[in-house]
């Protein structure tokens, strides 16, 4: 499961993306909203207090580098890890730099879950919808799909196989207050963000709120 989930979710946003075609971005923006608040939920009430829990005082320094390394990952992303993509050029090559970045977010990602099995379903929930808007997004710029697939294949397998990582490689767990430490910033960081951008112009409505509200309540029950 710690491994099935976050890579089925890319490829089931993929698969959504290339089928249906969604074409209703508030949907896809309350589902955004779902997801920021389960994952934003789950990293205060589980990753936070266990890595507080290990009494290593740099936390909160390495916390603030997460969220850092995220600002600075999202300069060549353009925040696509919040599904914030725009543009309607044809993209005639691999976006090099956006592959690289978006990798490197979910590669850290998959560092806890290793150790915190339910934030395998946050970051599944999270991946589902960015699938589908990066999908959307590559189709419409007519990327050509053999590239398209394995971009996404390979953002499917990041996430796994930094859970693999984090079970394998011992030294990974000698660091393990300051990795997730990390991850935590760039999960406040990203899930914040997708709170307040999911809905235009940054307004509060009844149907955002709703799911906002239902992403803590499950995330208070996982």
């Amino acid at each position: 499961m710690n491994y099935t989930l976050p890579l089925l979710s890319v490829l089931l946003g993929y698969a959504i993306a290339i089928g249906i075609k969604p074409k209703d971005k508030q949907n896809l923006k309350l589902l955004l909203a779902f997801s920021g608040s389960f994952l934003l939920s789950l990293t205060v009430m589980h990753l936070l207090p266990d890595v507080y829990a290990t009494q290593n005082n740099s936390v909160g320094i390495f916390i603030m580098v997460g969220i850092l390394f995220q600002i600075i990952l999202e300069f060549f992303s353009k925040g696509a890890e919040h599904g914030h993509v725009h543009g309607h050029d044809k993209i005639t090559k691999m976006p090099w730099l956006l592959f690289i970045s978006l990798c490197i977010h979910a590669l850290l990602e998959g560092f806890p879950v290793a150790h915190h099995h339910d934030l395998a379903y946050g970051i599944a929930i999270h991946h589902l919808p960015i699938a589908i808007i990066l999908t959307t997004f590559f189709l419409n710029a007519q990327l050509n799909k053999t590239a398209l697939f394995l971009f996404m294949l390979t953002f499917a397998l990041m996430t796994p196989l930094g859970t693999l990582l984090s079970d394998k490689l011992p030294i990974l767990n000698q660091y393990y207050a300051q990795i997730t430490a990390v991850v935590i910033g760039i999960l406040f960081h990203i899930s914040s963000t997708i709170i307040f951008e999911s809905s235009e112009g940054h307004k509060f409505n009844v149907a955002k709120i709703s799911m906002i509200i239902l992403g803590i309540a499950l995330a208070s029950i996982v």
